[in-house]
């Protein structure tokens, strides 16, 4: 079915409540400088006794084709959620995708943030930025979990999803659990009915080398660098005097002994902890990279899973947006290309692009040919059908609210950022 022959809302609401039991996409992928090229796998950190070859990396034995063939994970479920609701933002501030958005403005606190909305923040509705946050409700800043907005979710249960739909749609798409709110690990918990992961097969692993020469000529011995106490005075956040060094014990005495030196274990008050200096040339087998015989990227919209969603009215009608709104949140995604991070840009396979296929009870499947064009203008007449209580409240690209922090909030905020800017040692993250 291509835009010319677009699935009706009809048919496909057939699909979504009797007819398939999930819609699944298959595509082959490889790197975009062509088969062999290295590409860079997300790492993980590991311990000092673990730093083996490729341990940085999720490798794995998977079974194909009656054989165990070593895979690496190449983009995890949940960054390819986080990617998809990315999209989803892009199409909703462009008024482009009619659908209930929190955002919190962080604006004051961190003004290179801006505005972190229920689709970008890393637990949807129920992550702790908006837990945090206020909303002026009746006149009076209010906690959002106070709030009756906040408190329109916390009670939804699969056998009645309305209160989630109606406040974080993507919840029930991509899943929530809301761990933090007032009944703890009792509280709201909907597993995700759509699933994104790309993996590499054949995977090898590889070694990257690292260097950096001195235009200045500046060498290790030149000087010991502390951590300035006044960087705001200085204007510097360093110093080679170590009378202008922050204490390590506040209690004693400043001198050499008590000065806070910059950086980290080996590399503490040297000019390389502040990128000066010669590097010397180092090899890297921890995190250099793989290579690939393909990369396979499997897309599953559990409709079964959907189907387990239960509303007071509307049920047939909420479940048809909630898959509408998953094949536009795979679509969104997939136009954007598949650039991952630094050097790791995949591309579909000549012949072996993204392919849509509803799969029926018996195991049979459809190919379902939908563009995102399609896809949102299906998305949005099955919108329009929804009933009274399910109506979304405010229009594409207009948030359903928007929170400030709390003070609490804010200064937790300013204060890492004050410690980040240092440049020392602010624990694990």
């Amino acid at each position: 079915m291509s835009r010319s022959q677009n699935i009706t809302l009809e048919d496909f609401k057939k699909l979504t409540e009797r007819d398939a039991v999930a819609i699944r996409g298959r595509a082959i992928l490889e790197p975009a400088g062509g088969p062999g090229d290295k590409i860079f796998p997300p790492t993980h950190s590991v311990a000092d006794n673990e730093k083996r070859p490729g341990a940085k990396y999720a490798f794995e034995t998977r079974r194909r084709d009656k054989s165990d063939v070593t895979c690496v994970l190449i983009d995890s479920v949940q960054s390819q959620a986080n990617r998809m609701e990315e999209a989803l933002q892009a199409l909703w501030a462009n008024k482009k995708l009619t659908l209930p958005v929190i955002e919190v403005d962080l604006s004051a606190a961190a003004p290179d943030v801006g505005k972190v909305t229920s689709l970008t923040a890393p637990h949807r509705v129920a992550d702790a930025l908006l837990r945090d946050s206020s909303v002026n409700e009746n006149g009076s800043s209010t906690l959002f979990r106070m709030s009756t907005l906040g408190r329109s979710f916390t009670d939804a249960t699969p056998r009645n999803a309305g209160p989630l739909f109606r406040v974080c749609p993507t919840g029930l798409v991509f899943g929530i659990w809301d761990s933090t709110g007032p009944k703890g690990g009792m509280g709201t918990k909907f597993a995700r009915v759509l699933t994104s992961e790309i993996v590499g097969i054949g995977a090898t692993k590889g070694a990257k080398t690292a260097s950096r020469i001195d235009p200045t000529s500046i060498v290790t011995a030149s000087a010991t660098i502390y951590v300035s106490a006044n960087p705001d005075v200085v204007g510097c956040p360093w110093t080679e005097n170590w009378k202008e060094a922050k204490r390590i014990d506040p209690k004693k005495e400043l001198s050499a002994e008590n000065a806070e030196k910059w950086g980290k274990k080996d590399k503490a008050g040297k000019p390389s902890a502040i990128n000066h200096s010669n590097f010397p040339p180092t090899i890297d087998e921890v995190a250099g990279g793989v290579t690939i015989d393909h990369a396979e990227h499997t897309i599953v919209l559990s409709l079964a899973g959907l189907r387990r969603l239960d509303f007071k009215e509307g049920a047939s009608e909420a479940r048809t947006v909630l898959a509408a709104l998953g094949l536009v949140a795979v679509l969104a995604a997939e136009s954007r290309g598949h650039d991952l991070r630094s050097r790791c840009l995949l591309v579909p396979q000549e012949g072996n692009a993204l392919a849509l296929k509803a799969v029926a009870p018996d195991g049979s499947t459809t190919p379902l040919t939908l563009d995102l064009e399609g896809a949102l203008a299906l998305y949005e007449e099955a919108v329009r059908t929804l009933p009274a209580p399910l109506k979304f409240e405010k229009p594409a690209g207009e948030p359903l609210a928007t929170l400030t922090p709390s003070a609490k909030l804010a200064h937790l905020i300013t204060e890492s950022r004050r410690l980040a800017a240092t440049g020392v040692d602010v624990g694990d993250q």
